[in-house]
């Protein structure tokens, strides 16, 4: 007897937040620091949950562990100003290329995995670093045109990071794929 569809969901849920929980930026859990995780999570809750309730409860998730941070260390909470609410639409396009991903045949075919991966980070990127400049109220409000020139030093490892939990992931369902094809041959 297998799971149900919501015994699935809220065990997809709970592993999606126990990676949000050890990767997340800043994190005061363990000693030993992670890249944060949250673009790769995103995009799989979109791709295993779909449903917009979860994203919202991912975000909530992800703002706690910010704000929790940086309660215990105020020198965490520099990005928290009015530009942080940018990871909302951020995020969401992470949840969106997950949930477009789950429309298709295969959602690990590597072709379209990667392209919406990466192109769903690299927007992610442009919203949340833009949103900063924008709203953060630490730089001279001087438009979106002058904003654009600032953050791309950035941009490298932000998709560096993600790049490299996309292809574990990737790596990790192949791999499940080949041993349960394994299992099933044996039968």
């Amino acid at each position: 007897m297998g799971l149900s569809s919501t015994q699935k969901s809220l065990f997809t849920a709970a592993i999606i937040a126990f990676f949000m929980l050890l990767t997340r930026g800043s994190h005061v859990l363990t000693h030993v620091s992670l890249p944060d995780a949250s673009l790769a999570l995103f995009l799989l809750g979109g791709l295993l949950l779909g449903r917009f309730v979860w994203f919202a409860a991912f975000f909530i998730l992800a703002t706690v562990i910010d704000f929790g941070a940086a309660a215990f260390d105020p020198a965490q909470g520099f990005c928290l100003t009015n530009g942080y609410w940018g990871l909302i639409p951020a995020y969401g396009a992470m949840w969106l290329g997950g949930m477009w991903l789950a429309k298709q045949k295969d959602a690990f075919n590597l072709a379209p995995y990667v392209l919406i991966s990466l192109g769903t980070t690299f927007i992610a990127f442009v919203i949340s670093t833009q949103t900063y400049y924008l709203f953060s109220g630490r730089f001279p409000a001087e438009g979106v045109v002058e904003s654009l020139q600032h953050g791309w030093e950035y941009l490298p490892s932000w998709m560096g990071f993600a790049a490299m939990y996309f292809a574990v992931i990737w790596l990790a369902v192949k791999v499940l794929r080949n041993v349960k094809a394994l299992q099933t041959s044996k039968v």
